[in-house]
């Protein structure tokens, strides 16, 4: 502890920092707001001067730009993304950027174990304490694990980053090249949940429980489900990530982890996304412990709380129950996510329930209650693991149905346009007897 507290910390410049990245590295970039935006900024500058070849580059989601994917880098930067955002998205698409896929808990053990070399890792802290550790901030995940992996460590201090606890706290002796920089955290921003995302969240809310332990992921239906839960009592929350909408209902006590198996009284997450707000709340707060992604999204750490209910979404769900969440037929548009990590570790849970929610129709009106999946989409969540399948129309229990009983399941809940569609096609795939089959 003594050294750690004497470590001197010599700062250079990011163009200098990035000098340590080699031709041939994999290099790790730490996620969401904190992506290291003035190491990305001095890396891509070497890249236009022709000074490195296939470097790749992994990370989770980051928000802002990723320059690195830009197609007069082909040769140069090779990005591989253990999730396909929004600002990679196109690139994946088009060939010039590449999908790893892994479950969400995973992503650490691809450094741990060898798989994945990380020979630099590209972080961002903020200043260091009096006891000489600094912080991840909103960022965790994989990259502790990138951190203990990786030949070079660079970390941009900044002040800005909240002082998040948990796992998030490290030794700067973990530490090689400091860089500083005062840029403020990129927010997240969530549009307000629309007439159907409202409806969707209700019918989520009506199946969480009293002192049920929150799992959900990011955007409107998240947001019109907590928005929901006023009535509710000792709510707790082991999730991935959180956002501004639980923030409300931790100051009027809904949210206060009092039943909670594990960590209790604590917000347990691995990432954040959302305002500065959301960021500051997380500053100095024991509340709250950010975790190693191979921590919160274990089946088994997840079951160990009572009454585990998470919420994910989907781009399309057949009439038997197979979950596609990654992919538009052969186009990639996310990843696996954690979303199979927690619907596992919800069945485990004493009481738990896994549930999927989405519209039942696309902005073009489309159904995405379909058939059969679009050919090339990939099943995240199997037939066998689904439980709770939720759109605007309702809510439907699949555990332990039959084939015929789902479907006739899944299609109550479609659009009431589709139907009929969706009743005929059954019809064609499971005989005569479908008609006559009642649930």
């Amino acid at each position: 502890m003594g050294q750690r507290m004497k470590k001197e910390i010599r700062y250079v410049s990011a163009d200098e920092a990035v000098k340590s990245v080699k031709s041939g590295d994999h290099v790790h970039l730490s996620s969401v707001a904190s992506a290291p935006r003035i190491l990305i900024e001095a890396l891509c500058r070497r890249g236009e001067a022709g000074e490195l070849k296939d470097v790749r580059i992994h990370h989770l989601h980051t928000e802002g730009d990723a320059p690195y994917t830009d197609p007069r880098f082909e040769g140069i930067f090779f990005h591989q993304a253990f999730f396909v955002g929004a600002n990679v998205r196109k690139s994946v698409q088009g060939g010039y950027s590449d999908y790893i896929p892994v479950l969400l808990s995973e992503t650490q053990k691809l450094y741990r174990c060898g798989a994945l070399p990380c020979d630099v890792a590209m972080i961002q802290v903020c200043p260091p304490d009096r006891h000489g550790f600094v912080s991840l901030g909103t960022s965790v995940d994989a990259t502790l694990a990138a951190i203990e992996c990786a030949k070079t460590v660079i970390a941009v201090v900044n002040p800005h980053v909240p002082r998040a606890w948990g796992q998030a706290m490290i030794p700067l002796d973990m530490i090689d090249i400091f860089v500083e920089d005062d840029t403020p955290l990129r927010p997240a921003h969530f549009s307000e949940p629309d007439e159907i995302e409202t409806a969707i969240g209700r019918h989520c809310a009506e199946l969480i429980e009293d002192g049920a332990c929150l799992q959900m992921g990011i955007g409107a239906i998240p947001n019109a489900v907590l928005a929901q839960l006023e009535g509710h009592k000792n709510l707790g929350i082991h999730t991935e990530m959180f956002a501004d909408g639980v923030l409300g209902l931790v100051e009027k006590g809904i949210i206060n982890g009092s039943c909670k198996g594990i960590d209790k009284g604590k917000l347990v997450s691995t990432f954040l996304m959302g305002s500065k707000e959301c960021y500051d709340f997380i500053d100095d707060n024991p509340m709250v412990a950010m975790m190693d992604v191979g921590y919160t999204n274990d089946p088994y750490v997840i079951a160990r709380n009572p009454k585990t209910t998470a919420i994910n979404s989907a781009l399309q769900v057949d009439i038997t129950g197979q979950v596609c969440a990654d992919s538009l037929g052969m186009k990639f548009y996310s990843g696996t996510g954690g979303q199979v990590d927690f619907v596992y570790g919800a069945s485990l849970s004493q009481g738990g329930k896994a549930i999927i929610a989405m519209p039942s129709c696309t902005k073009k009106g489309e159904s995405k209650i379909a058939p059969t999946l679009l050919q090339g989409a990939g099943v995240v969540t199997s037939r066998a693991h689904i439980h709770w399948f939720v759109t605007e129309y309702g809510a439907v229990d699949l555990y332990g149905k039959s084939l015929q009983e789902r479907a006739k399941l899944v299609i109550s809940v479609a659009h009431p346009d589709h139907r009929e569609m969706l009743d005929r096609a059954a019809f064609e795939r499971f005989g005569p007897h479908y008609h006559n089959f009642s649930i």
